[in-house]
């Protein structure tokens, strides 16, 4: 880990790498450059890991990793979190904004990152990290870049990051570089909680196991369709390979008011939306009693 120079009288800012879900995930084909088309619906909850800036004015960014899952993070320059901040630098130098007025050193940033979300379990993980530092960076170090711009930085890192750029509901297709924003009626404001058995699951073998038969496309014209018709297609060989994936959906397809239950992403991370944020407590609640060693995060979708 680099060690610290905090300027004088030097800016703090926060911004939240928001947990994303999806609440269908339609697996098309096996594209020939090894990647595969999908049909998705990207949603976000209101909570996930945070990331804060602290400016520093000698042009280094250095990373450190605290919270629940910092366990075996790596700190170091092939973390996402600082691959991010360094495309963002390179994109903007030279601005006035990134310089001394003597024209100096170029800004930098103290950046710590805690890790409240489960690593490799299908809600996000590092492609929010990476966001949430596109994000912050451009307000840090007055870049005044729009989404699209971040995005486009973003999507030379992965797929899903131009995605969590944005941190709104999503129609996703293609291997997920083509976003349609949605305005659900009904959707934002709901309920949900995540569920995961604590066994991380990566995406390539679960992609590896999928049987390459297409179910058909994606309904994303209502939260109806997407409750009734909307379904994982990764679902089955994430279970192949984490049994236990049937025991959280089970349990959470058993708690009452619930809408909607389905696996996330490639998993092994579940999720359920609630009717009502006494019926999500009243789950987390029993949840937890029943299952201490699985993790847990309710929240509403944004």
């Amino acid at each position: 880990m680099l060690g610290r120079v905090r300027p004088a009288g030097a800016v703090v800012l926060i911004e939240t790498a928001f947990a994303k879900v999806n609440l269908a995930l339609h697996v098309r084909r096996r594209r020939g450059d090894g990647y595969h088309d999908i049909e998705s619906l990207f949603v976000f909850v209101d909570s996930g890991d945070v990331l804060r800036a602290e400016l520093r004015d000698d042009g280094v960014l250095a990373l450190s990793i605290d919270g629940p899952f910092a366990a075996g993070l790596d700190d170091g320059p092939e973390n996402l979190v600082l691959r991010a901040a360094n495309s963002l630098k390179l994109s903007a130098w030279p601005t006035p904004a990134l310089a001394n007025t003597d024209g100096g050193a170029q800004f930098g940033a103290n950046l710590y990152l805690t890790k409240n979300l489960p690593v490799a379990s299908g809600i996000g993980g590092g492609s929010a990290d990476a966001a949430a530092a596109l994000r912050l960076l451009n307000r840090l170090w007055r870049c005044g870049l729009d989404d699209a711009a971040l995005c486009a930085i973003g999507e030379t890192l992965g797929s899903d990051i131009p995605a969590c750029v944005i941190s709104h509901t999503l129609r996703v297709d293609g291997r997920g570089e083509a976003l349609a924003p949605l305005d659900l009626p009904g959707l934002a404001g709901t309920p949900i909680l995540l569920i995961n058995p604590g066994i991380p699951l990566g995406t390539a073998p679960v992609f590896k196991g999928w049987d390459q038969h297409d179910r058909g496309t994606l309904d994303s014209s209502s939260l109806a369709a997407i409750i009734d018709s909307g379904r994982n297609d990764l679902e089955a060989p994430a279970r192949a390979l984490v049994p236990e994936i049937g025991a959280v959906l089970d349990t959470l397809d058993a708690q009452p008011g619930v809408l909607l239950c389905r696996m996330s992403g490639s998993g092994a991370t579940c999720f359920a939306l609630f009717r009502s944020g006494a019926d999500t407590d009243a789950a987390h609640q029993a949840i937890r009693r029943a299952y201490p060693d699985w993790w847990a995060m309710r929240g509403t979708l944004r």
